[in-house]
């Protein structure tokens, strides 16, 4: 297993929250000591505590264990989800509305 490349993986989602480390150590219940070792890929990390940040995040545990193109597109489409899943289900219908909405017209403008 390439720890670093996890460590890496568990950074750009953690970044991607907003989150520091500390709170995220706070969250998954380790020090951050611990966590920053995880980052950097000087330390093994354990079962339970993949198992805490896949729940945290809120992704598989073969996204943070493998390595996937972590791309700007993936980024906008996990925070939709994220901001989604805050929402109502009045409120998604109306924005999956807009979307497709939107979609259309972009469609229809770069023919």
């Amino acid at each position: 297993m390439d720890y670093g490349k996890i460590g890496e993986n568990i950074r750009k989602y953690r970044k991607n929250r907003g989150m520091s480390q500390e709170q995220l150590a706070e969250k998954a219940g380790i020090s951050v000591t611990h966590m920053s070792h995880i980052e950097t890929g000087n330390t093994k990390l354990s079962l339970p505590v993949l198992i805490d940040f896949s729940k945290i995040f809120g992704v598989s545990i073969d996204e943070l264990v493998f390595d996937r193109k972590y791309t700007e597109k993936n980024m906008a489409v996990e925070e939709t989800l994220l901001i989604l899943n805050q929402c109502s289900n009045e409120e998604v219908m109306v924005l999956t509305d807009i979307i497709r909405s939107a979609k259309y017209a972009m469609d229809k403008y770069l023919k």
